[in-house]
Formats: C-alpha cells, structure tokens, sequence
C-alpha cells in the first residue's frame, strides 16, 4: 500500500466461527484491523464527512460480518469485510483487512494467536 491511510485498530467482536464444533457452539473473540487506501487530500481542505470513508461505516461491515452467520475459516471473514468495504466506501483504492483469532484450539499448543491478513484493490478485485 502507498499513500494516504485510514486505520481502524482492534475492533473486538464475538463470533461463531471456526472448524470445530466447539468453536462454533461457543463462539470466541475475534480481533479485526482494517487499513484504506484512499487520497486524503479534500477532506483534508473540505473537513466534510461526505468526502472520506466513515469509519461508522466501516467498523459496521467488520461487526456485521463476525457477529453475522457462522464460517469455517477466518480468510472467509476477512475476504467477506475487504468486499462489504469496496461495495460501500467510493474512493478507497486499497484495503487491508486483518483477522486475528486469540484463543486457537490447537491441542497441546502455545499460541497467541493464528491471523491472516489480505489486501484487496478494489478496482480489480471487485469490478
């Protein structure tokens, strides 16, 4: 990603997700970090809402996707926020989405966390 950045850092969500049974009955915290890519110049001269991605927006997708129906993998959930992102916020040329999931149920492990981050550029990846 080159230029200007729009940050959202550690949206916490409850979600049913995973491959497990357990997992899914249960449910687990899900931590999620977007970046846009986007040219901050008029807004910056504007101030005005109209003329940037609002962040309400965007922590809504990453809300509505982890808390919403059940996957298995956590690629789908960041996969499923990069498309509600482009399909809602004009303007941005890149996103990133990282998804981390805490509390893994490897058996036996000593993990912090497993994540997966993607980068999508609208333009091409959802034309």
């Amino acid at each position: 990603m080159r230029g200007d950045r729009i940050r959202l850092e550690g949206m916490i969500f409850y979600g049913m997700h995973g491959v497990d049974a357990a997992e899914k009955e249960l449910g687990q915290r899900f931590i999620v970090d977007v970046e846009l890519e986007r040219d901050l110049r008029r807004p910056g001269r504007t101030d005005s809402l109209h003329d940037t991605v609002n962040y309400s927006q965007v922590y809504h997708i990453a809300r509505r996707v982890l808390e919403g129906p059940s996957k298995n993998l956590i690629e789908a959930l960041a996969e499923e926020i990069a498309r509600g992102i482009a399909e809602s916020c004009a303007g941005v040329e890149a996103i990133r989405v990282r998804v981390r999931k805490p509390e893994v149920p490897i058996k036996g492990s000593v993990l912090s966390a497993a994540t997966v981050e993607i980068e999508r550029y609208p333009r091409i990846d959802y034309p």
